[in-house]
C-alpha cells in the first residue's frame, strides 16, 4: 500500500538552535529527602495490623457463614436438634 505524502506539511521540525531539554534542577527540592525511618516503619506496623485484623475478620466470616449454612440446610431438610444447645442453669427450688 503506497503512502502518500501530505502537501502543505512539513516533512520535519524546523531545527531550533538549543535541542535539549529544559533544566529540572528546580524541581528536585534540596538535595536528597529526609528519610524518616521510625516513621515509615510504624506506617508499616500500622498496615500489618490493619492486614491481619482484616484477614480475621474474613476468616472468622466465612466460619459463620459456613455454621449457618449448615443450621439452614438441617432445618430446611426437616432434622431436629439443627441449632446448638442452649444450657440453661438450674434453678433452686424452695
Amino acid at each position: 500500500m503506497p503512502f502518500r505524502r501530505r502537501l502543505g506539511l512539513p516533512h520535519k521540525l524546523p531545527a531550533s538552535g538549543n535541542d535539549t531539554v529544559p533544566d529540572m534542577t528546580r524541581f528536585g527540592g534540596s538535595g536528597e529527602p529526609a528519610d524518616d525511618f521510625r516513621h515509615r516503619m510504624l506506617v508499616n506496623l500500622a498496615a500489618i495490623a490493619v492486614l491481619v485484623a482484616l484477614i480475621a475478620g474474613g476468616v472468622w466470616l466465612a466460619f459463620k457463614l459456613a455454621d449457618l449454612r449448615k443450621n439452614q440446610n438441617c432445618a430446611l431438610s426437616g432434622g431436629r436438634g439443627c441449632a446448638p444447645a442452649i444450657e440453661v442453669p438450674a434453678r433452686d427450688r424452695w
